[in-house]
């Protein structure tokens, strides 16, 4: 599937939302020179495009809420489609799989996990990531402390 253009007017719209994602449809419209009717047509054809895929809170670095971070970096048996695929639908099953990235380099994947601690970590390790489909290495790290979270992309202020 093709991903839709996006011409300037478009650009801007998720540069705003981005940066705030509670903006209201006014506010947005009159940001970007619309009228609200436009504006939400806009938005809605985005999203049925597939372009914006929801909307979300960004919450507070996890380790204030007692959630361990961990960076998890996952080598497949074998690079086909198939395997990608096959990869790809199982680690969406995974609750506390936060992020999932398919990766260049020594990984084939780059994933974000969170878990209550240490040991929390091990039953997501034994139960759920050991045991999605062409997994032949798992490389995992404990993130120390958030330095940088969910700002928007360069050019995107």
């Amino acid at each position: 599937m093709q991903p839709p253009v996006l011409d300037p007017l478009d650009r801007k719209l998720l540069r705003l939302l981005r940066s705030d994602g509670r903006m209201s449809n006014a506010a947005l419209a009159a940001a970007v020179g619309l009228s609200p009717s436009a504006c939400l047509r806009r938005l809605r054809l985005l999203e049925a495009g597939g372009v914006i895929r929801g909307y979300t809170a960004i919450i507070a670095d996890p380790a204030l809420q007692g959630r361990t971070v961990v960076m998890v970096q996952i080598t497949l048996e074998r690079q086909t489609e198939e395997a990608f695929n096959r990869f790809e639908s199982a680690v969406r099953q995974c609750p506390e799989v936060c992020e999932c990235y398919l990766m260049s380099g020594a990984a084939d994947y780059q994933l974000r996990v969170e878990a209550r601690d240490a040991a929390d970590y091990e039953r997501i390790h034994k139960e759920q990531l050991s045991r999605l489909p062409g997994v032949a290495r798992i490389q995992s790290a404990f993130a120390i402390r958030a330095v940088v979270r969910a700002r928007p992309a360069p050019g995107e202020n």
